[in-house]
């Protein structure tokens, strides 16, 4: 498990920075992506499943943002391999290892939900967001679990 200090000082805020992402709903909501998906970095590669990383996300999910978000937004795709010293769009296996890459991938998902994150602090709201475009209505994760996970491991 990463001190989540650490994580929001040294990873989760200066890439958002970066990107002109940065707001103090999506650096919650980040971390408690984190804290549900990963136990905060406890997990790299999910237990019977695909996804990897911090964040627990599929190879799918991450050629999706590539294919149908990324090469349709040059710029950012720049920034991106800039930010994380990329020639060229590495491969999923790099979120196990790669804390700027899984960031960024998780933020640009959520970036993809056209409705407003929640307010920073309403942390049931942010629960119910990665819920919904996260975790989505057939996962297993529930709201209440996430809450609970925000707790233990952000607040």
């Amino acid at each position: 498990m990463i001190d989540v200090i650490q994580l929001k000082n040294n990873v989760i805020v200066p890439v958002l920075e970066k990107l002109e992402l940065y707001s103090e709903s999506a650096v919650n909501l980040l971390l408690g992506t984190c804290a549900q998906e990963s136990k905060l970095g406890t997990y790299l590669v999910q237990i019977k499943g695909p996804a990897l990383g911090f964040y627990q996300m599929e190879p799918a999910t991450y050629a999706d943002l590539w294919t149908n978000y990324l090469d349709n937004r040059p710029y950012m795709r720049k920034k991106i391999l800039e930010i994380c010293g990329y020639c060229d769009k590495p491969s999923p296996e790099r979120m196990i290892d790669d804390l700027r890459l899984s960031t960024i991938m998780s933020r640009i998902h959520y970036l993809r939900v056209p409705k407003p994150l929640p307010a920073a602090n309403d942390i049931e709201g942010l629960g119910l967001y990665w819920k919904i475009y996260y975790n989505t209505k057939n996962g297993k994760g529930t709201v209440p679990e996430f809450v609970r996970n925000y707790r233990e491991y952000v607040a």
